[in-house]
């Protein structure tokens, strides 16, 4: 393998093994420095005195400049290659994240986070243009799955440290071990993934960039499944900003460690996203998809209820489906994709972060201002739009 450029990386291989590490540590440390927040939200509310939708600020400030400058160093990821830009962010994400919790002001922690997600933007889509370029066609879903399992940990974990330390120590001390956890996960990726192989830099060109911006918006099956990352993600974010807030509230009045608990659940999504890619080549990206925004639409009304366990179980069957939506949705842009993949990756995460930060705002409005149960309501509307989007694709 080492002799030939050309040969990509195979399933079963120790480079394999290594790649698939290198990445779910950065898509775990991703995850982790984005929501830590997360579970923090009430704490963040009481100690700044904002309301619900304003502390959810700390989140959608992140995502909305992850997403707005992932279109940016997608295009220069273009020329300037995989690996070294991906350290890079990494590195300065986990330094900036360490800043956040020395401050003690609303103003500059939202800055702070905003900063951590353009710094953040050069991982994302250059993890699954790498994946595209690198692993063979029939390594690729399974590979991808794996990068999507590590998200679902470093959302996990993230939340749970977050969740803990913060009962323990306040919201500082949870920041910075979650930062924290982020340089380890760098050492470990810079130590392990291979360099590029298949990557060919492209002159970087204005005109060219936004060439390959309208080739892929012009591409019809490329639009559908940037409007499912929007919608996915966009559920996916609001259910789990604002359940913090109903479980601390009455009847339920759970402490931070306990809600960051229940984020456990997000071991079924390390389970599906890799079980979803593997069953696309069996039954096609459409009945997989459509089979994750099902779950979604069962889990989320297990969550309208008013049982601890109902809702627990309705955030495992949620988290089941979107980790396995998304896995598979977030595949199939690299192989719809004519050149430029990284650009497509971006476009996707773009829509994806939108989501996040659009719908995760939104949702905070809904719940000050008319509860829990049409906040679900409005979840459950834009899952069955992703629904009949999901129809529109290929079988």
């Amino acid at each position: 393998m080492a002799t030939s450029g050309r040969v990509h990386i195979r399933r079963g291989t120790a480079e394999y093994r290594r790649a698939t590490f290198a990445l779910f540590c950065a898509g775990f440390a991703t995850f982790a420095l984005l929501y830590c927040v997360q579970p923090l939200l009430p704490l963040l509310a009481a100690h700044f005195s904002v309301s619900a939708a304003t502390s959810a600020l700390a989140l959608s400030f992140t995502t909305l400049s992850l997403a707005l400058c992932l279109l940016v160093s997608g295009a220069l990821a273009e020329s300037w290659g995989r690996k070294p830009v991906m350290a890079a962010a990494l590195g300065v994400a986990s330094l900036l994240g360490l800043a956040c919790a020395a401050v003690d002001s609303w103003e500059p922690l939202l800055v702070l986070r905003a900063l951590l997600g353009l710094a953040l933007s050069g991982l994302p889509a250059l993890a699954m243009a790498y994946v595209g370029e690198e692993f063979d066609p029939e390594s690729l879903p399974a590979a991808m799955g794996l990068y999507i399992g590590g998200t679902a940990l470093g959302g996990l974990l993230g939340r749970l440290l977050a969740g803990l330390l913060g009962d323990l120590g306040g919201w500082p001390l949870a920041l910075g071990g979650v930062a924290s956890l982020g340089l380890l996960a760098l050492v470990l990726f810079v130590w392990l993934l291979p360099p590029s192989r298949h990557f060919r830099a492209q002159r970087l060109s204005f005109g060219g960039v936004l060439g390959n911006f309208a080739t892929h918006l012009g591409n019809p099956r490329l639009r559908v499944l940037f409007l499912l990352g929007f919608l996915l993600m966009g559920s996916f974010v609001a259910l789990f900003n604002y359940i913090g807030f109903r479980l601390a509230g009455e009847p339920f009045g759970l402490s931070s460690t306990v809600i960051g608990s229940l984020f456990m659940v997000y071991l079924a999504g390390i389970f599906s996203a890799g079980w979803a890619g593997r069953l696309v080549p069996r039954f096609g990206a459409r009945r997989v998809l459509l089979g994750g925004v099902g779950l979604m639409l069962a889990g989320i009304a297990l969550c309208a209820t008013a049982w601890l366990a109902s809702i627990t179980l309705g955030l495992g069957v949620f988290t089941l489906g979107f980790f396995a939506a998304h896995a598979v949705a977030s595949g199939q842009v690299g192989h719809y994709a004519q050149g430029a993949k990284a650009q497509a990756s971006a476009l996707y995460l773009c829509a994806y972060y939108l989501g996040s930060s659009l719908v995760g705002y939104v949702g905070g409005y809904v719940w000050e201002h008319a509860g829990w149960w049409p906040l679900v309501a409005v979840l459950a509307g834009l899952l069955v739009i992703a629904g009949v989007a999901a129809r529109r694709l290929p079988g």
